[in-house]
C-alpha cells in the first residue's frame, strides 16, 4: 500500500513540477507569436494612457470649452468667417451717432471703466488635433477620458463576471448534486430573460454611475462562462491526475484551483475576452439610453451618442475619434487573449 501511496506522491509531484513549468512554456510561446506581442504592447499604451488620465496628467481638462463650437481637426484649417451683420445690412449713409443719441459721448468713458474690471478670457482656438465637439471640449480629450470609463467599465465587469462564473462553475461541476441542482436552477433563471431587459431591470434599480454600470453588466454576464467552466470541471474531475491528488490527501481547493483549474485557464481567458467586447457595447448601449455614465463624465457611449446630432451638421470627427480608439483597443485586446489561449491550451502544448 505504501509503494502504491508512493507512486501516486511522485505522479502527483510531477503533475506539479508540470504545472509550475506551464507557465514559462506559455511565455515562451507567446513571445513566439508576433500579432500576440503586438497586441499586448498596444493593449499596455492603452491601460498606460488609461493611468495617465486618471492621474490628471493627460485630459485633466476635458470639460473646458477650449475651441470655438465644431472646431474642425488641424488638417481641415480654420472654419470660414463670415461677418453675418455686415452681409446681411446693406451700406447706408455716413450718420453720426451723437446726433441721435445724446449719451453718445460718455460711451467710450464708460466702456474704459468696465474694462477695468473686466476679466480677458483667453482666446478660443478655431481648430484642433482631433476637432471639437458642438460646446467647443476637445475630442482628443474627451477620447482619452473616454478611454478610461469605457476600459474601466469592460475590464472590472468582465473580472467581476469571470470571477463569479469561474467560481460557480467550479462548484457545479466539481461537486454535483443538490449544489449542481440549485446552481444550475440559478443559471437557468437568468438565461429565461433577455440580457437587454436584465440589463435595464438593474439599471433602473441601481441608477447610473460607473460603479453601477460594472456591477449590472457583471450581474448579467457570468451565465456564459459559469456552463464553459462547469463542463470543464466535469471532465477533468475524472481525470487521472486529480484522482492522484485525491489519494494523497490534498484538500479540496487545491484539487479545484491548483490542479483542474490552470487547465481550463485557456477557456477562461477567451470568455474573459469577449466579455471585455461585450461589455463595453454594453456600456454604449446603457449610455446611449441615457442609463449608463453620470451627466458629468463621459465614455464612449457618450461621445457616440453626441455624434448623431453633431453628422446633421457636418461634424463627423467625433464620431470618428470614439470609434477609432475603441476600434484600436478592442482588436488588440482580442488578438492579445486569442495568442494566450494558443500558448496555454493543453493539447497545444502537448500535455495531454
Amino acid at each position: 500500500m505504501s509503494a502504491v501511496l508512493e507512486s501516486l506522491g511522485a505522479e502527483v509531484e510531477g503533475t506539479r513540477t508540470r504545472e509550475e513549468g506551464v507557465w514559462r512554456s506559455a511565455w515562451r510561446r507567446f513571445r513566439s507569436d508576433r500579432v500576440g506581442l503586438a497586441s499586448l504592447v498596444a493593449v499596455a499604451l492603452f491601460v498606460g494612457l488609461i493611468v495617465l488620465t486618471a492621474l490628471g496628467f493627460l485630459a485633466a481638462d476635458w470639460q473646458k470649452e477650449i475651441a470655438v463650437p465644431g472646431a474642425p481637426p488641424t488638417f481641415l484649417g480654420p472654419p470660414p468667417k463670415v461677418d453675418a451683420v455686415a452681409a446681411a445690412v446693406p451700406p447706408g449713409p455716413n450718420i453720426d451717432i451723437a446726433d441721435v443719441d445724446p449719451l453718445a459721448p460718455r460711451y467710450a468713458e464708460w466702456a474704459r471703466r468696465a474694462e477695468t474690471y473686466k476679466t480677458v478670457d483667453a482666446p478660443k482656438r478655431e481648430t484642433l488635433p482631433f476637432g471639437g465637439d458642438r460646446l467647443g471640449r476637445d475630442v482628443l480629450a474627451k477620447a482619452l477620458r473616454g478611454s478610461q470609463t469605457s476600459v474601466f467599465v469592460g475590464l472590472v465587469a468582465a473580472l467581476v463576471a469571470t470571477l463569479i462564473g469561474t467560481v460557480l462553475g467550479a462548484l457545479g461541476g466539481f461537486f454535483g448534486g443538490k449544489i449542481g441542482d440549485f446552481l444550475e436552477w440559478l443559471y437557468s433563471v437568468f438565461t429565461s430573460v433577455p440580457d437587454i431587459l436584465l440589463l435595464l431591470c438593474f439599471a433602473a434599480v441601481l441608477g447610473r454611475g460607473i460603479g453601477s454600470v460594472a456591477i449590472i453588466l457583471a450581474l448579467v454576464g457570468w451565465t456564459g462562462l459559469y456552463r464553459q467552466v462547469r463542463a470543464e470541471f466535469l471532465k477533468h474531475v475524472q481525470r487521472e491526475y486529480v484522482r492522484a491528488a485525491d489519494a494523497i490527501g490534498a484538500s479540496t481547493a487545491s484539487r479545484m484551483f491548483r490542479h483542474i483549474l490552470p487547465n481550463v485557464s485557456h477557456v477562461i481567458l477567451v470568455r474573459m475576452s469577449l466579455l471585455v467586447v461585450g461589455f463595453i457595447k454594453f456600456e454604449v448601449i446603457l449610455s446611449y439610453l441615457g442609463l449608463g455614465v453620470g451627466i458629468d463624465d463621459v465614455s464612449w457611449g457618450t461621445m457616440l451618442a453626441e455624434a448623431q446630432s453633431e453628422l446633421i451638421l457636418g461634424h463627423w470627427w467625433q464620431l470618428v475619434a470614439a470609434t477609432l480608439f475603441m476600434a484600436v483597443f478592442v482588436t488588440a485586446f482580442s488578438l492579445m487573449t486569442d495568442a494566450l489561449r494558443d500558448a496555454l491550451d493543453p493539447k497545444l502544448r502537448g500535455l495531454e
